[in-house]
């Protein structure tokens, strides 16, 4: 699976770059807007996390298993419905927020399926096990994982210079 900066960076990348090119609502996409953005494109791999700390304490729970319930749709419903519902409430703001995490979701689920060689996502899971992988990276990827990140932090750098002079701020 591609590196946890990547899915940070992807989902930080692709909101900022609708933010500034985009948008009509320019006042819901704040900074802290990129922010949720990039801790919702690393949000599916917190079953990791959540496995270790409950191995900790004796508890299996397999229904969490590393690409399971937070790699489904499923769990991006989980941000939407909310988001809708606010957004129909006219609670643009915080609706927002809801969006773009599911938005991030979704794509660290894109991601994974599109670059992993091992394993692959099941996307119907619990109600099916079938796999959808495309697999494009295969073989020993550590390189090509850390090249992408460097590629994609590069990118965004050169991009927020140009279009906001990041200098100034320096």
């Amino acid at each position: 699976m591609p590196f946890a900066v990547t899915h940070v960076l992807t989902s930080i990348i692709c909101i900022d770059l609708y933010r500034d090119y985009f948008t009509k609502h320019k006042k819901h996409f704040t900074l802290f807007t990129i922010l949720v953005a990039g801790i919702a494109g690393l949000l599916p791999d917190i079953d990791i996390s959540l496995s270790w700390l409950l191995s900790k304490l004796g508890i299996t729970a397999s229904w969490l298993a590393h690409r399971t319930i937070t790699h489904t749709p499923i769990f991006a419903l989980l941000f939407l419905i909310p988001g809708l519902i606010l957004w129909y409430n006219k609670k643009h703001k915080l609706a927002t927020l809801f969006l773009v995490a599911t938005f991030g979701i979704l794509l660290h689920i894109f991601l994974d399926m599109v670059l992993s060689p091992e394993g692959s996502i099941m996307l119907l899971w619990p109600f099916s096990t079938a796999d959808f992988s495309l697999g494009l990276l295969s073989g020993n990827v550590l390189g090509a994982y850390a090249a992408l990140d460097a590629i994609l932090l590069l990118a965004w750098l050169t991009h927020e210079e140009i279009k906001h002079k990041i200098k100034d701020f320096i």
